[in-house]
């Protein structure tokens, strides 16, 4: 799909459901002691992995014997999915379960989520001890406390959902701050959580009792017509609804320090963990950018966002620079290669590093081909890159963006005038 030089952008769109909270819904709807109801879940490829999942597992409208399914679970290409799911299963006591997916899964690590839920008693076996296909085998579960190597709000999810049920306090520590949304959602539902700085600690609980959910605009996914908006020149564009969160808005802040114009009402960080998402309207426009720099610590609350960092580089005053971001080389694909590779073919000066990239702007990009390698992040890139470029960008496999957003290619048209 091809991708033109835009004009300018305006206009007014909502985001899509956001994806790191259907997830966590889905699931702890399933395992909730009374009925919930979810407003706005995302009906994207990922999600659909989410729900088929727990219907495999018996989850219905209705109350059902617990049963083991039929063949392996299909997490498709969601990567929350496989790393989430696993700590429910763990506390599944005698019943075995395998977790697979498509070829970008089976290249997605697993050896994260399977120490600590062996520590706690479940029997996990992956290929080669670090990729799916992915054996859960529950057991009766004690309580831990560990502390992770990477910050990930994925693997931190995982250990907390399996605390639920272990025979006692759990308690995770992160490198920094990642994702709460899993902390807030389980508040919501009834579970004891307390956080202590970079600490998040689980007390068992007999039932959850979640209510309803309505789930905010996905952050990640709005931020790609946010670089949209403030890229190509004489854009205005108004992005309703957006969940802002402070552990999701590490992106929006990076944008404002780079003079980006962006305004909304952002969750400030504090110590104290509320049930609630906030959410806000984002009202973007055009103007010039400056580079910056980007340290590992603000990588976990940007992870997703960081492939638009690199083509805001191209476009700002100076040097950007991306550090600490060695976890963007086992996403959907190897990222960094990814968006260093993909940018260079549009005439960008980058570089790629150990644990991300180095961009030297130049003002714009001329434009050319964009290989997506299945990744939908990239393709979103690569759409946007094209709007704002010179001559146009061809993005090979844009259906990818399907994965997260799959009404992309068509709320961003309707944006270009």
């Amino acid at each position: 799909m091809r991708f033109e030089p835009a004009a300018r952008l305006s206009g007014e769109l909502r985001a899509p459901p956001d994806k790191s909270i259907s997830h966590r819904a889905a699931l702890l709807g399933a395992m909730a002691s009374e009925p919930v109801r979810i407003e706005h879940y995302l009906h994207a490829a990922d999600t659909a992995s989410t729900l088929q999942a727990v219907r495999d597992l018996g989850a219905l409208v209705e109350v059902r014997e617990a049963r083991e399914p039929q063949g392996p679970i299909d997490v498709g290409n969601a990567g929350t999915l496989l790393r989430l799911l696993p700590g429910w299963l763990a506390a599944q006591h005698g019943r075995s379960f395998t977790l697979d997916g498509d070829d970008s899964i089976r290249r997605r690590p697993v050896d994260r989520i399977a120490e600590p839920l062996r520590r706690m008693g479940a029997e996990v076996q992956a290929r080669d001890g670090r990729f799916p296909p992915l054996q859960v085998r529950g057991g009766r579960l004690r309580a831990i406390s560990c502390e992770l190597a990477v910050a990930s709000a994925q693997v931190k999810s995982c250990v907390l959902l399996a605390a639920l049920t272990a025979d006692g306090a759990t308690t995770v520590g992160e490198p920094a701050r990642s994702r709460d949304h899993t902390e807030r959602m389980l508040l919501r539902a009834g579970a004891g959580v307390h956080r202590h700085g970079r600490h998040v600690t689980v007390v068992n609980v007999d039932e959850l009792l979640l209510g309803s959910v309505s789930v905010p605009g996905d952050a990640s996914s709005a931020a790609f017509m946010v670089v949209a908006g403030v890229l190509v020149p004489g854009s205005r564009l108004l992005i309703a609804d957006v969940g802002v969160n402070w552990t999701r808005a590490g992106f929006l802040r990076i944008l404002r320090r780079m003079r980006g114009i962006v305004l909304g009402d952002l969750e400030d960080e504090t110590g104290e963990l509320v049930p609630d998402e906030p959410v806000s309207d984002l009202d973007v426009a055009h103007g010039a950018l400056e580079g910056t720099v980007v340290e590992a610590d603000e990588v976990p609350l940007t992870i997703d966002e960081l492939p638009l960092v690199a083509l805001l580089g191209c476009f700002a005053e100076g040097e950007t620079v991306v550090r600490g971001a060695q976890e963007l080389r086992v996403k959907e694909s190897d990222r960094i290669a990814g968006v260093v590779a993909g940018l260079r073919g549009l005439g960008a000066q980058i570089e790629a590093t150990d644990d991300g990239f180095a961009v030297r702007g130049t003002g714009g990009l001329r434009g050319g081909t964009l290989q997506a390698h299945g990744d939908h992040r990239l393709a979103m890139m690569g759409a946007v890159a094209g709007l704002a470029s010179a001559e146009g960008v061809e993005v090979i496999g844009m259906d990818s963006a399907a994965v997260s957003y799959p009404g992309f290619v068509e709320d961003l048209a309707a944006l270009v005038h």
